[in-house]
């Protein structure tokens, strides 16, 4: 590999292990946008496009396609981005083994919330790392469970509070809280006004649900078949708040295990009951990323947190 000009060299992380021009473009995969990756690392967008030549000239092959939005992969990038994601991966679990040897946890972990769990977790999370591993720096993403545990599965996080249906999904991951799903609806309304309804009463009720294949969505489906209820879905909205602003509305009624923003004074909820639905907040973890001590002494600040909200 060619050697780094003087400036380079200024402009390189210390203890770099692998060439960090592969890290902006990884950056600029993530972004797709140059000027984005340039913000994100706080760098002229100039050297940004900089590393990106250096590297078409080292791989003989483009690595961008510029459209009107941005940057997109081509081809050849494509084929090798894994094994570059992997790459600087091992790279990280390496340095952050040699600093862990001097008995701190150090290095970056990216965890993911759901909506719900940002007031809760994100706040006295970060304090607690801060004040206990002042060498990890937490990267946290807000998403849909369904967009987090995508971002599992690409290793883009190392772990994610994220939702699961039933007891059957959660497998060996940490539970961390058990919700019950409520029919939630305008303020007001006489079919919330018991607190409590049984599930067959939302049988041809206007309903407000997530499109197919959302797990909400197939899980209802198999309950309206075990059950011979008719789901009137009347409008498909694939998030939380796009269903409570309908139905806060009177253009029907969602099913959720949360009112979104729960001092919404426009609207209502009745716990469903006979049967009574619960779903799982878990701590998931990526199947693609390594696991290191910065990540494992997160990952044990979540659990303890998570047993603190759920004894007050």
């Amino acid at each position: 590999m060619p050697e780094l000009r003087a400036d380079e060299v200024d402009a390189a992380p210390a203890g770099a292990v692998i060439d960090f021009r592969w890290r902006i473009f990884l950056r600029v995969v993530d972004a797709g946008s140059l000027s984005k990756a340039a913000a994100a690392l706080a760098m002229p967008q100039s050297m940004v496009s900089r590393a990106i030549s250096h590297l078409e000239r080292q791989c003989g092959e483009r690595l961008f396609v510029r459209t009107g939005r941005g940057v997109v992969l081509t081809e050849f990038a494509t084929q090798i981005l894994a094994r570059v994601t992997r790459l600087a991966a091992d790279a990280d679990l390496l340095m952050e083994d040699i600093r862990n040897a001097q008995g701190q946890p150090m290095g970056d972990v990216m965890i993911g919330l759901l909506p719900s769990a940002v007031a809760r977790y994100a706040g006295p999370l970060v304090s607690r790392v801060r004040a206990a591993m002042p060498g990890v720096r937490l990267h946290l993403v807000e998403g849909a469970s369904a967009q987090l545990e995508e971002h599992l599965r690409e290793g883009r996080l190392d772990m994610a509070v994220v939702l699961r249906e039933d007891a059957t999904s959660v497998g060996d991951e940490r539970i961390l809280a058990r919700v019950a799903l409520h029919l939630i609806g305008c303020r007001g309304s006489e079919t919330l006004a018991g607190g409590e309804l049984p599930l067959s009463a939302i049988s041809g009720l206007p309903l407000i649900l997530p499109a197919r294949p959302h797990l909400l969505r197939a899980r209802l489906d198999r309950l309206a078949a075990e059950h011979g209820l008719r789901l009137a879905v009347v409008i498909e909205a694939d998030s939380v708040q796009l269903q409570c602003e309908v139905a806060a509305t009177g253009g029907g009624f969602a099913i959720a295990s949360s009112i979104a923003g729960s001092a919404d004074i426009r609207l209502a909820s009745a716990r469903i009951v006979q049967p009574e639905l619960e779903r799982f907040v878990v701590l998931a973890e990526s199947p693609r990323r390594p696991h290191t001590r910065a990540t494992r002494e997160v990952h044990r600040l979540v659990c303890a947190l998570a047993d603190e909200l759920a004894s007050t």
